[in-house]
């Protein structure tokens, strides 16, 4: 064998798998059809989001359905030619929905989220990159005094039940705090645990400097190309043909290309969204904003503003409507100051969903040293590092820290 493991996929779920494997003893190759970091570990808001505690279920009040059916929402846009494509996926979200099974969710999902500011801190200090990496929390602003009321007291409930800090602010005090904000937001909720990155592909970059600079492989290939062949995996890259004992699949919303033709069933779907950097014309914000009630992000990263939509409803492989991210923009753009854009086209990226809202992590059951690593919702990135630990523990026969028996590939038949 050429390696003990060859993970396929180098975002920030397959480099923080390779390295956790890495520091456990193993010889791993990370193989790539592009550089790391550069897929949807790239496009996000840039949250290591220690508060979501509650996985993001299918609405199931009459009033947000009747608005999405509509299809003028921001946070939601879907195109009807990939509804037949989508039906049964979300038939079983909505089921996987009701009270009693999101509250399951959130309970299996909690070991995760609970662990994954700490997992990142100690790969932030050895990859020696904490000048991405903050401590504000983010904040979840609201545009009606009725809704704010009620989130609040929500939010107090799940803050105690779950030992979460957050902070009520009302107009004068979120002005305060942020001087650049325009008019429009009646308060918000500042969540404290959280940290925010300022650069996502640099930070998934960084990991992958030290993996190589700890003893790793990184090469680009193509996963479609792995084969089990006797007793190995086998991969075509751009150095030749390279073999390992342990194959991890870690491709997010393209992980059916390898997990399909071997015959597994998992209903993995793409949620689609996009984003675009602006120049600050006002004073910067210092953490990423929420606006809650129109369904978008504003994140400061580097110096710039990314804005990054809600949900996109559309096949994996459409060309981008940039729908979303107008409607968006207009909302955003008074109350934000958004200056001119930054990068000549949106940006679009795939956010790897499970219908059940748990990812798909654990032993493929009917092969040999297969192992998956993805779908993740919409918390790729806070779930990166808790994933690799995760799996490295479980590949190499030592004590999971957390129970994998609700991420494992077989709950799906």
């Amino acid at each position: 064998m050429d390696f003990d493991v060859i993970v396929l996929g180098a975002g920030i779920v397959g480099v923080s798998s390779a390295l956790h494997l890495q520091d456990r003893g193993r010889r791993v190759a990370l193989v790539d059809r592009r550089g790391p970091g550069e897929e949807t570990s790239f496009g996000n808001a840039g949250l290591i989001e220690r508060s979501s505690v509650v996985p993001y279920g299918f609405p199931r009040d009459l009033g947000t359905l009747l608005r999405y059916m509509r299809n003028r929402s921001t946070d939601l846009y879907w195109d009807y030619k990939a509804l037949p494509s989508f039906a049964t996926w979300l038939a079983r979200f909505w089921w996987e929905s009701s009270p009693e099974r999101l509250e399951a969710a959130a309970r299996d999902m909690l070991p995760l989220i609970r662990a994954s500011v700490a997992e990142y801190d100690v790969l932030i200090a050895r990859a020696g990159l904490e000048r991405l990496a903050h401590d504000g929390g983010w904040l979840e602003a609201f545009r009606t005094r009725t809704e704010f009321e009620r989130q609040a007291a929500a939010a107090e409930v799940t803050a105690s039940q779950y030992g979460l800090r957050v902070a009520p602010l009302d107009a004068a005090r979120l002005l305060a705090r942020e001087p650049g904000l325009g008019a429009g937001f009646c308060g918000a909720l500042h969540w404290q645990d959280p940290k925010s990155i300022s650069n996502p592909g640099a930070l998934t970059k960084g990991y992958a400097r030290l993996f190589k600079d700890d003893g790793g492989t990184l090469l680009i290939g193509e996963a479609t190309t792995v084969r089990l062949e006797a007793d190995a995996w086998t991969v075509q890259t751009t150095q030749g043909r390279i073999s390992a004992k342990e194959v991890v699949v870690a491709l997010g919303p393209w992980s059916d290309k390898v997990f399909a033709p071997l015959g597994y069933r998992i209903p993995l779907r793409a949620k689609r969204g996009y984003h675009m950097h602006y120049e600050a014309t006002k004073a910067m914000l210092s953490v990423p904003l929420v606006d809650t009630e129109s369904g978008y992000v504003v994140a400061p990263m580097e110096g710039r503003l990314r804005l990054t939509t809600g949900v996109e409803i559309a096949r994996r492989d459409a060309a981008p409507t940039g729908i979303q991210l107008a409607r968006a923009e207009g909302i955003a753009r008074p109350v934000f100051g958004l200056g001119r854009r930054l990068d000549e086209a949106p940006w679009l990226g795939l956010r790897p969903c499970t219908p059940d809202m748990r990812p798909v992590i654990g032993r493929a059951p009917r092969h040999r040293g297969l192992w998956f690593a993805f779908g993740h919702n919409h918390h790729g990135l806070t779930l990166g590092p808790v994933t690799g630990r995760l799996l490295a523990e479980m590949m190499t026969g030592a004590e999971p820290f957390a129970d994998p028996f609700p991420f494992r590939p077989e709950r799906f038949r």
